[in-house]
């Protein structure tokens, strides 16, 4: 299975990104089918040089079936590469302490059926 991910290189500190096609079992830094760009998250949002691609060749990998991660799905996505849109991510956060109102809810009706249950 192929994968269009992210690759780090940099020093300490100082990260720097390759974005490669390559096999989805081979470890994060070794070795790839082939460069696609580059990713510097050091430079600014505004910058056109924080992410470079070249489109055409990430094109014709999409179509040979390649799956990008979540992180450089969103860079094809923003850059307007053809056949990005069907990886976009789907993740939503829940809302805060949704998931706690609900085991207290349920805390305090154990609660008033014991007590209603030594009542009687």
């Amino acid at each position: 299975m192929l994968k269009i991910r992210l690759s780090r290189g940099g020093r300490k500190k100082v990260p720097f990104f390759r974005i490669l096609a390559t096999n989805s079992t081979s470890p994060r830094d070794s070795k790839f089918l082939e460069k696609l760009g580059t990713f510097n998250p050091l430079l600014g949002d505004s910058d056109e040089k924080r992410v470079v691609i070249n489109k055409e060749r990430v094109e014709y990998w999409l179509s040979v079936g390649a799956q990008p991660s979540e992180k450089v799905a969103k860079f094809l996505i923003n850059l307007g590469v053809k056949g990005a849109e069907k990886y976009k991510a789907t993740f939503k956060p829940k809302e805060k302490g949704s998931n706690l109102k609900k085991k207290a809810l349920e805390k305090q009706a154990k609660i008033n059926e014991e007590k209603a249950s030594q009542s009687a």
